[in-house]
């Protein structure tokens, strides 16, 4: 039976299969930051300096798992250490001037590949998938009751 929840379904698998595919293929601009860099820069600079069990909590995931994240982040000049600017006992991971290059270098990267791929869109159907998406990631967002924070527009 193709319901419509059948065919989101698939559509959706297709869409992380193409968007492994341009990666490793080297088709898209940019791509100098590992994929879990580029999410934890993202959280970092929406909500600002996080602790890593800020970061836990935020993203799902073991203490351990972000300690190996931000290890590597660390090492590639992409955060830094902090103090927590509330005056908390944990320290803190603030985006780095050389972290906030490298996160507008590969989200251009990546908005230059999605104008290439909308070429034929129209900016009204653009922005209705915009809304659908944000809707759709909203959802799941509440389902597992961890919203994301989102920069102002």
């Amino acid at each position: 039976m193709d319901t419509p929840t059948r065919r989101v379904e698939y559509e959706h698998m297709l869409l992380g299969r193409h968007l492994h595919l341009s990666r490793a293929n080297g088709r898209r601009p940019g791509g100098t930051l590992e994929r879990s860099a580029y999410i934890l820069l993202s959280r970092i600079r929406v909500q600002g300096p996080m602790s890593i069990g800020e970061l836990s909590e935020a993203f799902g995931l073991d203490a351990s798992t972000l300690n190996r994240q931000t290890a590597a982040a660390l090492r590639s000049d992409l955060v830094e250490r902090i103090p927590d600017p509330a005056g908390g006992i944990a320290r803190k991971f603030r985006i780095t001037k050389e972290g906030e290059r490298r996160l507008d270098e590969e989200r251009e990267g990546n908005v230059l590949s999605l104008a290439e791929i909308m070429a034929e869109w129209t900016d009204e159907e653009i922005a209705v998938f915009a809304d659908c998406l944000k809707r759709f990631n909203a959802d799941i967002e509440r389902l597992h009751g961890s919203p994301w924070p989102r920069p102002e527009s």
